[in-house]
């Protein structure tokens, strides 16, 4: 059975075998590529605000997935903000083992409704716990390329 092959009955369908063959591509869109200049650029992290809800979106998005207002309004969000989840990962976005495991965190930055997963740095697991304060830790300004790397990993905010 071809990709192409149409089936009209649900009897008609069957197995497939073996790796499927699919590729994709990600672009960042209009909304994103103002997310990493403005990371690059800047050094700051940027949302996007819908009114209608009251949501920040981080990345920013072009439509509101709640209520699907257009998305107008660009906000800043801090580069602070609260650990809710954690976890060991083994591979790579490839699928290729790493040479040792990293933490990866869900973060909610201060300002923002949505979370954002990034690497957790200069920590152990046994050092982390759910709604700990983290912050983003840059590279240096002409080090960044405009890629979601340009923050090199988040790490426990610092006892004032």
């Amino acid at each position: 059975m071809a990709f192409k092959t149409r089936i009209t009955k649900p009897a008609e369908a069957k197995p497939w075998y073996g790796d499927l063959p699919v590729e994709s591509l990600y672009t960042m869109g209009i909304a994103g590529e103002k997310f990493f200049r403005t990371l690059k650029d800047k050094g700051k992290i940027i949302g996007s605000r819908c009114d209608k809800c009251d949501y920040v979106y981080v990345p920013p998005k072009m439509y509101c997935e709640r209520c699907f207002e257009k998305l107008d309004k660009t906000v800043i969000v801090g580069l602070v903000g609260t650990l809710n989840s954690f976890t060991y990962v083994y591979i790579d976005v490839d699928g290729n083992p790493l040479p040792k495991p990293e933490i990866v965190g869900l973060i909610n930055l201060d300002g923002a409704s949505t979370n954002l997963m990034h690497r957790l740095g200069e920590c152990k697991m046994d050092d982390l716990c759910i709604g700990m304060r983290v912050e983003a830790v840059l590279k240096p300004a002409k080090q960044r390329t405009g890629s979601i790397n340009d923050i090199k990993y988040f790490r426990t905010t610092k006892k004032k």
